[in-house]
Parts: structure tokens; C-alpha cells; sequence
């Protein structure tokens, strides 16, 4: 595995000592090297004596933001996200604007959250939910610091906006939907973000939600209508039918390193729009010093490391809303019973401008509970005698930025747990290690309190069961009070979940998540009782299966170490294919089909079944496994649970359904990739490329279907096309970190770049780092920063 920047340092970081103790003399710190051309046009220096935010840059235009308080650090912070993504942003304030459609056409669609949904939709959603008067109450309860980098970023964001009027990058440059920020827009930001796993999710359920005619339907969970299939995919549809966005993270400990802790952080997460990381190192001299990336617009780092410990976050299983059953007044399908009490829905008018002059208006009904939401096809309608209130744990949830501080100032795992305390990760696992030699897993996310005694005698009949065995939507009886969420004293959040009944582990040896459930932490570890709506013991991921094979063996060949952890990780072994392939092929000599069927078996038999660049054939492995996972009674081995990592396997060819299914399979798979005009056997690197530049860079990896730990999607055009397979999504900000004695050592990634603008220099020069299996050393310590800083440094005076 190559690494960058990783040779001895010493007498490099005297050198740098030495420069950095004559520039304090002379008021500034070292030149560094030239400045690119163009670097922060239009920003004026601060002033000697000036309270300013100091912005320097290394390799890959990492930014390294210090600054004497937290204003003044959001402030530095944001102008740099800006310098880097500012379209992106202004973008994205159109959306939470809720002008849309006005700006972009009701015609056109855009990003709610993960889903692409009609800008007229996106708009009636930001009017109908947003509370801006509720979410600046909640924020104004945060504390001093964390209302600092919220106010700091606003200014930054806007002071670049004034620095730079009129040389603005191309995607954005002369528009007029670019604004400043207020305040209660970024409040809004913070919101969206919190509820996409939830009310987000299901935009178009509520704007669709319309008391029923006289004559409507009666059918109800009550009289047990529902589909369950269809809810499933009401539920794939909206992005909720499994985590909407996945990673894998590994924690090391003592009895794996041999000493300090060692970290893998590989989110998966989208390649465009505002769920992109973007790289900070952030310093308030005394008070944080933390390095790692953010998300969109958020004032501080979300997964990183610190001297002391490192950590990152997957997407937890765990229910972030609840489906409350209306039981509706006879003859008043507005009015609901509580406890035989009767209260009136609240209905509110939204009015949009829709563009070309025209105005939308909609009622939206709302309960105690929440909106009410409509999905006909899942059973899940508004009846003369039922109907459906959401209620979203994440719902004015402005904890986060809380959270992610605490761990900032983490010296141990320990305090990285009471940090999680204030639940305030919306919708995460958090995996952690620290100089101490601690592996540290918990699912502390925001969940609502309801244990499995309530979910059993509150469920309104056997659909509600149903519902959430097959689709995983929880249905209460709303007609009960006490079957609403539990209201624990001991939470930092009445009505969610407290972190001492939520899943926690400290280990010395190793743990890891991949979108399971916390019971496959590891295959040792034993939680107490825990509420069904954090997670069940099912396995859903093969990453998961993945990482219960390949963890064990990576600890048994010795020490782990960085090295070893990057090549486990991008080693892409695919472990469908591990599973499935020699029956596969072992079959083929008297395979039906044809000369399809037999060109297929002739590529597979020569691929190393891994998803690595020169693998010959991996396309063609996927486009038949997308299509076979989903055969009934496929393995020949069934799950068991004892062997969890090695179960399910092979395949079932006696069944002689199954055995047509998986010839077609291959049949339409090799028909598929010479459609798009590839060779069979042709090498991966020759057919994966990303989807956000037309460079012809070559990407390793492969599917999480595929059991693929390093795992690429291509949700926007899934499948082999005449452009190949075009990568839109997966593996993001990928971190290796352990410590020595002078702190963190950190090799990582961000694969797509720092910038979303095409013409800047770092829209892909990581992707072509990712490419060759490249991981720079970050440097943390300020010395190493001098050293090896790229351009000018920027003060800028906070104004």
C-alpha cells in the first residue's frame, strides 16, 4: 500500500520549529511555498491586533483553520467551505428557502435529504415543516460555544460572499439566487439534515395526506388491508428500507495493536450534493485542536481525531419515527380519540411560488403527535375511520454540533461516551479508540422510548406486527395515552431513549459495524436488554458477514497496524463471489443457456474474484449478482448463526428453480455487458470510472451487495451502461488512525476532492490518489503544517 508524507520527520520538524519561532518574532508565520495563482481573491488581511481566523492550506487543499474562539473559528471555517463549495451552498439555501421552484422551475427536481423529489414537493415540504420560531428556541437553549461557531459560520459564509461579488466559481457566478445566510436558514440546514432518516424521507406521504371523501375507503390496519410488500417499498423508495447511507468502521484495541488504539473510518456516503465531507483541521489554541472532515455546512468535525482518540459514525439501525393509528370521530374525519377524548387536527395553509407567477397552496393536517401522512398503496391511507400521524424523534434535534465538541475535547473513549449522553447523534453508530488502547462502539443515537413490552401492547392489530417485521415501520396506537413514547427522567431528552439503555461497549480487543445491528459488534460481546427499535439480530449486509471474516484474520497475522488495515480494506475481495463461484463453476461444464452461459463461465473461471482495478471480469460478476441475491431459497448453506461470517454459502442448484433462475441470471448478465459494449473479461479499471468528472480515472472497489468492504454504488444510473459503471456514492473520507508519542498519526482520503466546482484543482486530485491506493499523511502538529503548507496563509479579521 502506498503512503504519502510518511518518512521519519525529525530533522524536518526542528527546521520547522526553528521557522515558526523567527516568524512569531517577525508577527506572522513562515511564507511557505508560492501561492497558486488566484488564491482568496478579493479577502482583505486582517489588520495587526485584529481578532481573526487564520486559514493556511496543505496537500490536496486540506484546510487548517485556528483562531482564538469559536466565532471566530466557525467564521475561518465557513469561508473556507465557501472558497471550496460556495454554489454548493447556495444552492442548498434555495432549497430550505423553499424556492425551488420559483428558482429552478416546478418542472425541475432536486436533493431532499437522499431522495429526488419535484422542486414543488421539496417547497411545500420546507413550508409545511420548518418552525423557525420553535428551532431558535431550542438553539438558543445550546451553549455558549456551540451558539459561537453557529453565528461565526453565518458571518464567514457571508463575508465571502461579499470578498468575492461577481468572481464567484462558473456553477454559480452572476446568479441571483445567491444570498447571504441568515441565521434561521442555517438553523433550517441543521434540520434537514437531522430529519432525512425521517419526516424527510416521507415528504410526499404528508403533502398527500387529504381528508377522504364521504364516500373513501374504510380499509385500516384495523381490518388488516395492508401490503406489506408495498410498504417495503414505500419504505426502499424513500430510502429507509435499510440504512440510506452506509459505512464500516473498525476499532482496534491494546490486545490487537500490541498498544495504542488503531482506527478505520470508511464511510459511505454520497459523491455530489450536500452530504459531501470536506477536510479541516480546526484549532482554538487551550481549547480544541482536531482534525478531520465536516459535512456540508456543519461548524466543526463530525469524524476525525484529536490528540488523544479518533473515531467515526456508521448508519445505525435504530427507528428515528413512530406511526401513530388514529382512530377518527364518526362522522368527523378531522377529529381523533385519545383515551375516548376528543381533539380536533390542526390544519395550517401553506402558500409557495411556484414561478411563471403562479402560487401553490395545501393544508397540512397536524395531531399531537406530529403531521399526518398517507400511503395508499401500503394500506396506510386516510379513512373515514383511521388515519396516520408521524412522529420524528429528530425533529428540532440542534444537539448535534454538541456532540461532535464534546468529542473534540474527548481525552478517552470514556468521555466520548458521556459526550454521546446528550443524544445528539441523529441518526449514527459511533465507533472510537484512543491512545489508551480502547475499542469503543456505541449506538447512541436518537431513538424513540418505546421498549418491546410497549411495542407489544400498544401495536393496533397483527398488520402493525407485520409492518414492522417486513418494512420496518413502527404503528402505535394513537387512541392511548400510555402508548405514547416513554418519558424517562434519566434522559437527557424525555421521550428518547437514554444512553443507559442504549447499546455500549468497551473492548481491548477489537469491534466493528457495517449498517448491522450493535448485536454483531463482535462475535463476543453480550448487551443487555435493548428496545427492538435500536436494532434486531438479523443480518442484512454482507459487508457485515465481510468484516466478521476478514477482522479476525487480519488480528491473527500479527500486530495491527495501518498498513495492514488499508490493505485489508482496499485488498476488495468480494466475498460474494467467495460464496457462490465454485458451485457456480462447478456447474457450468453442463449448464443449460447456450453460448452466453458458457462465455460467462469462461470470464469467471479467470477472475481472482476481487473488485481491484485489474480484475478481469468483476463487471460481469455484479451485473448477475445484482440480479441472483434476490432468488428464493439461493443458498445452499443457510444463515447460521454460530457462523455468522461464514453462513450463507453456495448455491442451491438441486432446486431446479433456483437453477434456471441463476443460468438466466448469467444469460441477461453477459447479454447485458456486451449491450453496453465491454468485454467479458475485461479489467475493472477499464469499465468503473467516477460519475462526477468524464476523467478517465479508474476506481477499485465494488458493491455492498457484493459483500465488497470497499464498497462504490451507482444509485443515480445503477448497472453497466455504455459509459460503464459510473460511481456516484460510496467510499468517501476513509481514515487509518493510531498514536505515538507525540499524538494522532493519521493516513486518509477523501475521495472525491475538496471541491464541488469543476474547475478547481481539487475536484479530483484525490480520486486519482484513490485510484493508486495512495494514503497522505495528514500532518497535525503545527510544525508539520508550516512545513508543509501550500500557498499563502489567509488572516482574516472577523467583521
Amino acid at each position: 500500500m502506498t503512503r504519502r508524507g510518511a518518512a521519519p520527520r525529525a530533522a524536518l520538524a526542528l527546521a520547522a520549529a526553528a521557522a515558526l519561532l523567527l516568524a512569531a518574532c517577525a508577527g506572522g508565520p513562515p511564507a511557505g511555498p508560492a501561492a497558486a495563482p488566484g488564491a482568496a481573491p478579493g479577502a482583505t488581511p486582517a489588520a495587526a491586533g485584529e481578532r481573526a481566523a487564520t486559514i493556511q492550506r496543505t496537500a490536496s487543499g486540506v484546510a487548517h483553520v485556528s483562531a482564538p474562539d469559536f466565532e471566530a473559528l466557525a467564521y475561518g471555517m465557513a469561508y473556507a467551505y465557501a472558497e471550496d463549495n460556495v454554489c454548493l451552498t447556495a444552492q442548498h439555501l434555495v432549497t430550505v428557502r423553499g424556492e425551488r421552484a420559483r428558482t429552478f422551475g416546478a418542472a425541475g427536481s432536486g436533493l431532499l435529504g437522499l431522495r429526488r423529489l419535484p422542486n414543488e414537493i421539496i417547497d411545500l415540504f420546507i413550508a409545511a415543516h420548518m418552525d423557525d420560531a420553535a428551532l431558535a428556541r431550542a438553539a438558543a437553549a445550546q451553549s455558549d460555544d456551540v451558539r459561537s461557531l453557529s453565528r461565526g459560520y453565518v458571518a464567514g459564509y457571508n463575508r465571502y460572499l461579499a470578498d468575492h461579488a461577481g468572481k464567484l466559481p462558473a456553477e454559480c457566478r452572476g446568479a441571483a439566487w445567491v444570498k447571504p445566510m441568515t441565521e434561521a436558514e442555517y438553523r433550517r440546514i441543521g434540520e434537514l439534515q437531522a430529519v432525512q432518516a425521517g419526516i424527510g424521507a416521507l415528504a410526499d406521504a404528508m403533502l398527500a395526506a387529504a381528508p377522504p371523501k364521504p364516500a373513501a375507503n374504510t380499509s385500516s390496519l384495523a381490518t388488516e388491508s395492508i401490503d406489506v410488500a408495498a410498504a417495503a417499498e414505500a419504505m426502499r423508495e424513500a430510502g429507509l428500507a435499510e440504512p440510506p447511507l452506509g459505512s464500516n468502521a473498525w476499532a482496534f484495541g491494546r490486545e490487537a495493536t500490541g498498544g495504542a488504539g488503531a482506527l478505520l473510518g470508511n464511510p459511505h456516503f454520497p459523491w455530489v450534493g450536500v452530504n459531501r465531507f470536506w477536510q479541516v483541521h480546526l484549532t482554538v489554541p487551550g481549547r480544541i485542536d482536531v482534525m478531520g472532515v465536516a459535512i456540508g455546512t456543519t461548524p466543526i468535525v463530525v469524524i476525525g481525531f484529536n490528540k488523544d482518540i479518533a473515531w467515526s459514525h456508521t448508519v445505525s439501525t435504530g427507528r428515528r419515527f413512530t406511526l401513530h393509528e388514529l382512530a377518527l370521530v364518526p362522522g368527523d374525519v378531522t377529529t381523533y380519540l385519545v383515551d375516548g377524548q376528543p381533539e380536533k387536527m390542526q390544519a395550517r395553509r401553506i402558500t409557495i411560488d411556484a414561478g411563471g407567477g403562479e402560487r401553490k397552496t395545501q393544508t397540512v393536517w397536524h395531531t399531537r403527535f406530529g403531521p399526518v401522512v398517507s400511503m395508499p398503496r401500503a394500506g396506510l391511507a386516510w379513512t373515514a375511520e383511521r388515519a396516520y400521524a408521524l412522529q420524528d424523534a429528530n425533529a428540532g434535534n440542534v444537539r448535534s454540533t454538541a456532540t461532535w465538541l464534546g468529542f473534540a475535547r474527548a481525552g478517552s473513549v470514556h468521555e466520548v461516551q458521556r459526550a454521546l449522553a446528550n443524544l445528539g447523534t441523529p441518526w449514527v453508530n459511533t465507533i472510537a479508540t484512543d491512545r489508551h488502547g480502547n475499542a469503543f462502539y456505541a449506538d447512541a443515537s436518537v431513538v424513540p422510548d418505546v421498549d418491546a413490552a410497549l411495542l407489544q401492547r400498544c401495536a393496533p392489530g397483527e398488520g402493525a406486527r407485520r409492518l414492522l417485521a417486513g418494512a420496518g415501520l413502527v404503528v402505535l396506537d394513537g387512541s392511548k395515552s400510555d402508548c405514547q413514547w416513554r418519558r424517562d427522567a434519566a434522559s437527557a431528552v424525555p421521550g428518547l431513549t437514554p444512553i443507559e439503555r442504549l447499546p455500549v461497549a468497551v473492548r481491548s480487543d477489537w469491534v466493528h459495524n457495517s449498517n448491522d445491528s450493535f448485536v454483531h459488534t463482535h462475535p463476543a460481546q453480550r448487551f443487555g436488554t435493548i428496545s427492538p427499535l435500536v436494532g434486531d439480530a438479523v443480518i442484512r449486509q454482507l459487508r457485515t458477514r465481510a468484516g466478521l471474516t476478514e477482522i479476525p484474520e487480519l488480528v491473527a497475522a500479527g500486530p495491527v497496524t495501518l498498513a495492514g488495515i488499508q490493505r485489508q480494506l482496499f485488498g476488495n475481495r468480494n466475498h460474494a463471489a467467495e460464496r457462490v463461484l465454485p458451485d457456480l463453476l462447478a456447474a457450468c461444464a453442463a449448464a443449460p443457456g447456450g453460448e452466453e452461459v458458457r462465455a460467462g463461465c469462461a470470464a469467471l473461471a479467470g477472475w481472482d474474484r476481487k473488485s481491484d482495478s485489474a480484475s478481469r471480469g468483476a463487471h460481469l460478476f455484479r451485473e448477475f449478482w445484482r440480479t441472483t441475491q434476490a432468488v428464493p431459497r439461493l443458498w445452499r448453506v443457510p444463515h447460521d448463526a454460530a457462523r455468522p461470517g461464514a453462513t450463507p454459502s453456495g448455491l442451491n442448484l438441486a432446486d431446479a428453480d433456483v437453477s434456471a433462475k441463476v443460468w438466466e441470471a448469467l444469460g441477461a448478465a453477459v447479454q447485458k455487458v456486451r449491450g453496453a459494449g465491454f468485454a467479458l473479461d475485461a479489467p475493472l479499471a477499464d469499465v468503473q470510472r467516477p460519475a462526477i468528472t468524464d476523467e478517465a480515472i479508474a476506481l477499485h472497489g465494488g458493491q455492498s451487495f457484493e459483500g465488497v468492504l470497499n464498497y462504490l454504488g451507482d444509485s443515480g444510473s445503477p448497472g453497466i451502461g455504455p459509459k460503464g459503471i459510473r460511481i456516484d456514492y460510496g467510499t468517501s473520507y476513509v481514515q487509518t488512525v493510531t498514536f505515538d508519542a507525540r499524538g494522532p498519526v493519521a493516513e486518509a482520503l477523501l475521495t472525491y476532492g475538496q471541491s464541488s466546482h469543476a474547475a478547481s484543482p481539487h475536484a479530483t486530485d484525490q480520486l486519482r490518489l484513490y485510484s493508486r491506493k495512495v494514503w497522505p499523511r495528514l500532518p497535525f502538529h503545527a510544525e508539520d503544517v508550516a512545513r508543509e503548507r501550500v500557498g499563502p496563509v489567509l488572516r482574516l479579521a472577523v467583521r
